[in-house]
């Protein structure tokens, strides 16, 4: 089993704080993502759970085992870099040993578990290539199958996405997620894109400032946002100021820029936002009765295949973005006058 418990955790360089009393459970093989922007604190909780960074305060325990001050090569842990660190003087073979030569394994344990997870990420044949000879995909499949080769508790994981093409990206989501899936072992995977983290996630932690804004499944996330941060975060939410606000039961009533809409959720503060996703508008010709249906101006029209994506503004000046399927389209001009209605789906959250 490999149960991480995160207790109090806390890392300062100087007077600046970067993880700030952080407290989080992370459950045996799950695969579990820490987002967030540059300089959210990431990073540097993923290195202190490899052992690289030692906390100022708090405790990291591995299944109730004390961790906090053991080295990094006692963690039982693997790590796969951003930049793969893949030795340049050595085969792909070798690269893959390195990690069972250390721990003492013999030369046909070696042998064969290097030639079953070469084989397992498709580079079987390329065990006598250096890195300089490999794709970047494959340097990625290098690095993931010596971290995976000496059977890890845990498996850590620094964007090691970033460097590859948006279709590889893509391929290797999933090829990461079967592996982990096949070894049942704990994953914790460092992102700052949300579609990695919504499309490989069992558990989110999104992370701001070095605490945890919101911790969540994937659809829990992206469907229930409870900041703006959040909201805007995944999946680029609309965050409109909100005029007036009654409550309907778990629903409000808001008014917004000259029209009303009942969405999801109650205020606790006068802060609060409408997190409006751009698939959760619609777009009408015509105004209504119960002034249910917002004023806009259409600012411009972009296609996208499967979709167009209309910037629209609104009478407070405000621009939001509404997504139409391709197909149903009527391909507004810019200029146009038109009428927005806004779904339960919508929610009210903390600016």
């Amino acid at each position: 089993m490999a149960n991480i418990t995160i207790d109090n955790v806390a890392k300062r360089y100087g007077e600046t704080t970067i993880i700030d009393r952080l407290s989080l459970d992370i459950k045996h093989g799950e695969f579990f993502t820490l987002l967030g922007p540059s300089g959210c604190g990431k990073t540097t909780l993923l290195r202190m759970i490899a052992g690289f960074i030692t906390p100022d305060e708090g405790r990291l325990l591995l299944d109730e085992q004390d961790i906090t001050h053991l080295p990094a090569h006692k963690r039982e842990t693997g790590m796969v870099f951003q930049d793969y660190a893949l030795f340049p003087d050595k085969t792909v073979f070798d690269n893959v040993a390195y990690g069972l030569r250390v721990r003492k394994f013999s030369r046909n344990d070696i042998k064969a578990k290097v030639k079953r997870i070469l084989d397992r990420v498709e580079l079987g044949h390329l065990g006598e290539r250096t890195p300089g000879e490999l794709s970047g995909g494959q340097r990625q499949r290098v690095a993931l199958a010596r971290a995976l080769v000496i059977e890890p508790r845990v498996l850590l994981m620094d964007e090691p996405l970033s460097n590859l093409d948006a279709k590889l990206r893509i391929h290797m989501r999933d090829v990461i997620r079967q592996l982990q899936q096949e070894s049942n072992i704990t994953a914790i995977f460092v992102t700052h894109d949300q579609e990695e983290a919504l499309s490989m996630s069992d558990r989110i932690a999104l992370l701001r400032n070095g605490r945890i804004d919101q911790l969540d499944t994937p659809e829990g996330m992206y469907a229930r946002p409870r900041t703006a941060y959040a909201a805007d975060f995944i999946g680029a939410a609309n965050l409109i100021d909100v005029q007036t606000l009654l409550s309907k039961g778990e629903n409000s009533l808001v008014t917004i820029a000259g029209g009303q809409a009942l969405v999801s959720g109650q205020a606790s503060s006068k802060n609060s936002q409408l997190a409006a996703r751009p698939e959760h508008i619609t777009v009408h010709e015509q105004a209504s009765a119960d002034f249910s249906r917002v004023p806009a101006e259409i600012v411009y029209r972009r296609y996208l295949g499967v979709k167009a994506t209309y910037a629209l503004r609104l009478e407070d000046g405000k621009v939001i973005n509404v997504d139409i399927s391709a197909a149903s389209d009527p391909s507004y001009q810019p200029g146009s006058q038109v009428f927005l209605s806004f779904s339960t789906d919508c929610r009210l959250v903390e600016a």
